[in-house]
């Protein structure tokens, strides 16, 4: 079985070929997904509410 490093390399690397490199908080999420320190659900329903944005009124809708 693959090291977790190499796991994290091989990730990066392809993530990499499409200009989007992990960050360091990245490999290390990825690093607690792997060896259980956290759930891989829980870390997809962290970045999921990180990147959500609240609904915005439209710009009419400001005005009123």
């Amino acid at each position: 079985m693959k090291s977790i490093d190499d796991k994290i390399n091989r990730v990066n690397a392809t993530m990499s070929m499409e200009n989007m490199p992990l960050t360091n908080a990245n490999k290390q999420q990825l690093r607690d997904c792997l060896t259980g320190k956290t759930s891989f659900k829980a870390a997809k329903e962290y970045l999921i509410e990180k990147h959500t944005r609240a609904p915005q009124a439209k710009s009419h809708e400001r005005y009123l």
